[in-house]
């Protein structure tokens, strides 16, 4: 299997994770099948669309059937297992795999076009991160993103890391694995040890 193929693997399985997210979020509103469908696509592909369309790129999903496919189908799944899915704690760290990686993504969809290090993480947080913003908007929901967690600093840390090892010279494979695992490893410290960054004291 080649590491482009792992990689679109990998892209599919992080599409359908946050689908799965916004459709959850979904039915704890009391949304209807549309409702639920709508809030899936927001994480699934929110993130994406807004870096393609700041970036002057063309909508990665206007020619990506299976990811609109993927993105349904989190949505159902969310609509129809959302009491076993709501606490089944494996899917949390699939969606940290899938932050990380569409963190990197967005980095590498930068870089491509030659856009320095600001750019370059500021695409990997949005990728990573806005569709989940506009899920948590869209259903009121406080934005958990812009109050605790470390989430979006994970992948800005991602983006960075790639940054990092692409302009220094390493093979794209190479920088590509070490800005995931780099943004892996800080959410699901995140995780593990329940971590947040300071708020004001005053």
């Amino acid at each position: 299997m080649s590491a482009e193929l792992i990689l679109t693997l990998f892209d599919r399985v992080g599409v359908f994770v946050f689908a799965i997210s916004g459709g959850i979020v979904a039915v704890r509103k009391d949304m209807d099948l549309f409702g639920v469908i709508v809030l899936a696509f927001l994480p699934a592909i929110g993130g994406g669309t807004l870096r393609d369309l700041i970036l002057g790129q063309p909508v990665f999903w206007l020619s990506d059937t299976p990811t609109l496919l993927l993105a349904i189908a989190g949505g159902l799944t969310a609509f129809v297992f959302h009491r076993f899915l709501e606490n089944f704690r494996p899917l949390r760290w699939a969606d940290a795999f899938g932050m990380s990686l569409f963190a990197v993504t967005g980095a590498a969809t930068a870089m491509s076009l030659d856009h320095g290090l600001a750019v370059v993480l500021i695409m990997g947080a949005l990728t990573a991160s806005a569709g989940g913003l506009m899920r948590d908007v869209v259903a009121n929901e406080e934005p958990l993103l812009l109050k605790k967690d470390i989430y979006a600093t994970a992948a800005l840390l991602g983006a960075g890391v790639y940054f990092g090892l692409a302009t220094y010279g390493l093979a794209e494979t190479t920088a590509f694995i070490g800005g995931l695992a780099a943004a892996f490893t800080l959410r699901a410290l995140a995780i593990i040890f329940q971590l947040s960054l300071p708020k004001s004291p005053f």
